[in-house]
């Protein structure tokens, strides 16, 4: 092959690869790890209940359906926010606002990991199909609560605190009670990570007439709620090791967790964001993965 030919192929391949990579980080597809450990440990619960581990082909469905779901939810909040990520300086620098990404892209994005997700869901069981529709609803409602509502928070966790009952539906079918209570575990842990998140941003959005739990208590007010929901979710994750046959090890993953959501808030001060950063993801990146780690080790020596 001619070397300016070669040279004019590589240069292609080498832009295709950037926007892709702009495009994952536009959905910051790196912090899936907050979200999928617990949808794993919704299947994980699964598996204790019924005794039995699930088919290759079924653990794919249900990556393939979390990663379509987050995917296309990250991107499609990008879209609907483009013009309030302009108007502050925090986040004018995404990839919408900034050019780096096209609308066009970010909606072919968007529609690729809705349909992955459906198809996922569809070769799961027909509850999981049935039920779809209405977690993208709830996609398409979170990035427009913060215009109307403070409870954006809870919106959000709920739209994550779904994974683990629907990990648990691709494999049983149904719905019980300790999925449930770990869905509602999951939705306190997130909107309580989401409030501290959004204390970077009271000042201009109490500006721009934004909403946010921040905006609507203050920061002190608002860190005393999130450590408030953090106390509850460790208090629902020891109802679902008792009630979901999980054991010591579980137990003992779950004291870890309690130190670290301790040691989180006392990064974060209403006067003091400057390690914001390091409470949001580091710690609670160590924590959905380390809790699963212990879940299956557990699961392992039971079963």
């Amino acid at each position: 092959m001619h070397p300016i030919r070669r040279g004019w192929r590589v240069s292609i391949v080498k832009k295709q690869l950037n926007y892709l990579r702009s495009l994952l980080e536009m959905i910051a597809f790196s912090h899936s790890v907050f979200a999928f450990p617990f949808a794993l440990l919704g299947a994980l619960l699964a598996v204790q209940a019924s005794g039995r581990w699930p088919a290759a082909a079924q653990v794919g469905w249900i990556c393939l359906a979390m990663v379509g779901a987050r995917s296309g939810a990250m991107g499609l909040n990008r879209i609907i926010d483009a013009g309030l990520d302009a108007e502050n300086p925090r986040t004018l620098g995404r990839h919408i606002p900034s050019g780096r990404v096209s609308r066009r892209a970010a909606w072919l994005l968007v529609c690729v990991s809705f349909a992955a997700f459906l198809l996922a869901a569809g070769m799961l069981n027909p509850l999981c199909l049935t039920l779809a529709p209405l977690a993208v609803g709830l996609f398409v409602l979170y990035p427009f609560c913060k215009r109307f509502t403070a409870l954006s928070h809870m919106v959000l966790g709920i739209c994550l605190g779904a994974a683990p009952v629907g990990a648990w539906i691709a494999l049983r079918g149904d719905v019980r009670w300790p999925v449930v209570v770990l869905g509602l575990a999951v939705m306190l842990w997130v909107a309580g990570f989401d409030i501290l998140y959004a204390l970077q941003d009271e000042c201009h959005d109490r500006g721009a007439g934004l909403h946010s739990l921040p905006v609507r208590l203050g920061a002190q007010g608002a860190l005393v709620l999130a450590r408030g929901m953090h106390g509850v979710m460790v208090l629902l994750l020891a109802g679902v090791a008792f009630g979901g046959g999980l054991g010591v090890v579980f137990l003992c993953g779950l004291l870890v967790t309690a130190g670290l959501l301790a040691w989180e808030h006392r990064l974060v001060r209403h006067d003091d964001l400057s390690r914001l950063d390091q409470a949001f993801f580091t710690m609670n990146g160590m924590i959905s993965v380390m809790l699963f780690g212990f879940a299956l080790a557990d699961v392992l020596i039971s079963l």
